[in-house]
């Protein structure tokens, strides 16, 4: 694949799309929730920063914490970003702006196999090393971003396939156990999910590390076979296909060798987490490509023909850079995080539409009246 160039070109907030009619409070609320990681004090994965210098946006997270109390409203929002920020225009020699959208999925679960609760999730091995930081198991997707450690270093893990076959079985690395392979598989692919437990009771698992195989759209391998046109192709569409004939889909799911482990999150409350353990906000937290955008970077999206139903034309929305993933590969390449449940799943699940990114860097500087 040939590397991808991209320059950052300023340009004032006017250039942006719908900017005064959005909810910048939102975003605000959102950029607060990146503050501890970007310091490193939250990071979850032992993290530093990333491949961009993110020092002035640690400054800038900074003030918006000292300054909290005092932005309560959408002005009081929009001007704290006006003042800590300037937006630059993604210029770039890749593919055109692409987003997509990702969710929590709700789901059965069991804490032992019994009856139709026969699938396990299983938690991160300890013979698992990671080879590229998680931040940026997207950005370097290429070639395998974890491995197993043996006795004489380090090989290839197992694949899908021979996971599923047991290559881990007996280890006692069970975390739950799942009723239906397709919706197993798609939360892999969401990297989070809320089980719930025949008694009512719910847990939070989220994504502790993978495989180290690069990921596979199994929805592209089904477009190149001639089984669907692109414009076919919906999560729900998919879904359907794999679950018509077991055999066929399992095979199907096994060309994604990518296969991912979870942890059950200790405060079910604070929600799925993305990089670096940053809770997720709910249309406002995007999952970027870290070879370009610093994690906790603002980012400026306009989508004209992306409708959410929330009765605005189109998607025009400040969102941070908060998560990462294996397909999110570009300057202009965004997954949006539209939350937990079926409705957030049938927006994320339709959401395949040209975008335009502005990034906001922090002003040179600091604010130009050196305030907060």
């Amino acid at each position: 694949m040939a590397k991808v160039t991209a320059t950052f070109e300023p340009v004032p907030f006017s250039a942006l799309p719908g900017w005064e009619g959005d909810n910048h409070l939102a975003a605000f609320r959102a950029f607060l929730r990146s503050a501890a990681a970007l310091d490193g004090s939250g990071a979850a994965d032992g993290a530093g920063g990333t491949k961009v210098d993110d020092a002035p946006l640690v400054a800038v997270a900074g003030r918006a914490v000292a300054c909290q109390a005092s932005i309560t409203t959408r002005d009081d929002a929009r001007a704290f970003f006006e003042r800590h920020f300037v937006p630059h225009r993604v210029v770039h020699d890749g593919a055109e702006g692409l987003l997509t959208g990702y969710y929590e999925p709700v789901l059965a679960g069991a804490r032992t196999p019994n009856g139709p609760f026969r699938i396990p999730v299983y938690r991160r091995p300890p013979d698992l090393v990671n080879l590229v930081r998680e931040e940026e198991r997207g950005a370097l997707a290429d070639g395998l971003t974890h491995a197993r450690r043996t006795a004489d270093g380090v090989e290839p893990y197992a694949t899908r396939a021979e996971i599923e076959e047991g290559a881990l079985s007996g280890q006692g690395l069970e975390l739950v156990w799942m009723t239906d392979p397709v919706d197993t598989f798609f939360m892999h692919i969401q990297g989070s999910g809320r089980i719930r437990f025949p008694d009512g009771r719910t847990i939070r698992i989220t994504y502790d590390g993978k495989n180290g195989h690069p990921y596979t759209s199994v929805g592209r391998v089904l477009i190149d076979a001639g089984h669907f046109t692109p414009d076919e192709m919906t999560l729900a569409a998919l879904k359907t296909w794999l679950a018509a004939d077991p055999v066929r889909g399992r095979e199907t799911m096994r060309e994604n060798r990518s296969f991912v482990f979870f942890r059950e999150l200790a405060n079910e409350a604070d929600g799925p987490l993305g990089a670096r353990g940053i809770p997720l906000s709910d249309g406002r937290s995007l999952a970027v490509d870290t070879g370009f955008h610093a994690i906790g970077t603002p980012v400026y999206v306009s989508a004209p023909t992306l409708e959410t139903g929330n009765g605005a034309p189109a998607f025009e929305r400040l969102m941070i850079a908060q998560d990462v993933g294996s397909a999110i590969r570009g300057p202009e390449r965004g997954d949006i995080y539209f939350g937990s449940g079926d409705e957030a799943g049938q927006l994320a699940g339709a959401t395949k539409h040209p975008g335009r990114f502005f990034v906001l860097h922090p002003r040179a500087g600091g604010a130009p009246d050196g305030t907060s």
